[in-house]
């Protein structure tokens, strides 16, 4: 472990720097807090404390800003070189009156449980509350993919909490690459630079928070990125009641079935359904610093979930003197079963409930479909036909498609397409909305 936390107590005024030199507890601080006009408070894991008797004066918090880094526009400084975050809070004539002093360490081996996951290649997706080790946790990542792993690694690094307040990045993200972000409102366009300029095989990105960064994500995943991030919440479902950070994992959206489906599925007309492709392929959840819950199959796991079906979560537990212990669970979702047995999800997946008899996809099945995707997003038309057991190929040439697959309200507006795939012979399918359910049904009815 690295944390430099001399660096941070010489900063405090001296009163506080010989009670934390001493104190029997100095390696388990979390953060410094100093309000004006009140007794200053350390946070330890075991708890809050006092450090002294005496309150706060302006002339301490003078005497601390005075050494640091200036602030931000976000009110955050740092310490050269070091992983600290000063935090400050203003009053009506932005003056400072408190000031948060966050420790920030570089711990070897946090992330031992999950290497697997990380050679893996998919994207993962850390989601816990703030304070309980996010980035630490992607600091760790960002070291093992480039030094152990010898990936080409960029940190987006918004408020320097990853690689530290300098130019030169900590030691702690090891060979990774770190590109600085101006102000917190361009992070979008810093990822997509990072991409286009620097060709990564990975980009981490810490606090995924905004629309645009959604979006900027989800075409990174396009191109084909590995992608570790992470993002505030408690759980999968607080994703999905999230509308901006919804399409993380593939986004959600209401669903009109006709009456013979819905009759046959037993459930209501108007269900919620995953949208589109999830940009993460990996969940997991930080609610405990020792006990992680993983969720290796996003797009699985939120079919389920939206069908008020229980599924299995994994559970990650480990400590210092112990092994890792991985055990599984049966969650019940919270948004209610429209089904009557709550196992048949569980022993059959999505796809299949949803495909037709076996005997109606002979045909299919037993020919290569030559597909040109027309505004369909391809990782979404794979998932489909390869859980329905079709084999095909995607092309970018007409002339070379045996069928044409697109939005319809798309390919009413080009005209060229259809003049193109009349001169070729080339039959042209349409869906009204780009989602599991539409593509399912339509390539259950092509003969």
């Amino acid at each position: 472990m690295n944390d430099d936390l001399e660096k941070l107590i010489e900063k405090l005024p001296f009163f506080l720097q010989n009670y934390l030199q001493h104190h029997i507890y100095k390696d388990q601080l979390i953060e410094i807090v100093l309000d004006l006009g009140r007794r200053p408070e350390a946070r330890f894991r075991t708890g809050p404390e006092y450090l002294s008797q005496k309150i706060i004066s302006w002339q301490d918090l003078d005497y601390i800003t005075k050494r640091i880094s200036k602030f931000s526009t976000e009110n955050r400084a740092g310490i050269e070189r070091t992983l600290h975050r000063i935090s400050c809070i203003r009053n009506r004539q932005f003056m400072i009156t408190g000031l948060t002093c966050r420790v920030g360490r570089s711990i070897f081996g946090t992330i031992s449980v999950i290497r697997d996951l990380l050679e893996s290649d998919q994207s993962i997706l850390i989601l816990g509350k703030p304070g309980v080790g996010k980035t630490t946790i992607i600091r760790e990542i960002a070291r093992v993919l480039a030094d152990e792993m010898e990936k080409r690694v960029i940190v987006i690094d918004t408020s320097n909490e990853i690689a530290g307040e300098s130019d030169i990045p900590h030691l702690g993200i090891g060979r990774a690459r770190r590109m600085q972000v101006s102000k917190t409102e361009l992070q979008h366009q810093v990822m997509i630079e990072a991409i286009e300029n620097h060709m990564p095989q990975v980009i981490i990105i810490d606090e995924i928070g905004t629309e645009l960064e959604v979006l900027a994500a989800r075409t990174i995943a396009e191109k084909g990125v590995q992608l570790v991030g992470t993002t505030h919440g408690n759980c999968l479902e607080n994703l999905i009641k999230n509308p901006p950070l919804a399409d993380l994992i593939g986004g959600i959206q209401y669903v009109t079935l006709s009456d013979d489906e819905a009759k046959r599925r037993k459930t209501q007309k108007s269900i919620l359904e995953r949208k589109a492709y999830p940009a993460f392929e990996i969940l997991i959840e930080i609610n405990e610093q020792n006990s992680w819950i993983i969720h290796e199959d996003v797009k699985t796991s939120i079919d389920l979930l939206l069908r008020g079906k229980s599924f299995m979560e994994q559970i990650r537990s480990f400590s210092f003197i112990e092994k890792v212990q991985i055990r599984s669970e049966k969650i019940q979702s919270k948004y209610g079963s429209f089904l009557q047995n709550d196992d048949t999800l569980v022993k059959k997946n999505w796809t299949n409930i949803n495909l037709p008899k076996q005997n109606k996809l002979i045909k299919l099945k037993s020919k290569i479909l030559i597909i040109y995707p027309y505004s369909l997003s391809n990782n979404l038309l794979k998932e489909v036909l390869l859980k329905m057991g079709i084999k095909f190929i995607l092309t970018n040439e007409i002339k070379k498609a045996s069928l044409i697959i697109g939005l319809k309200k798309h390919i009413r507006k080009n005209f060229n397409l259809t003049k193109l795939a009349n001169k070729f012979n080339v039959p042209i399918y349409s869906v009204n909305y780009v989602n599991y359910y539409q593509l399912t049904r339509l390539f259950s009815n092509i003969n």
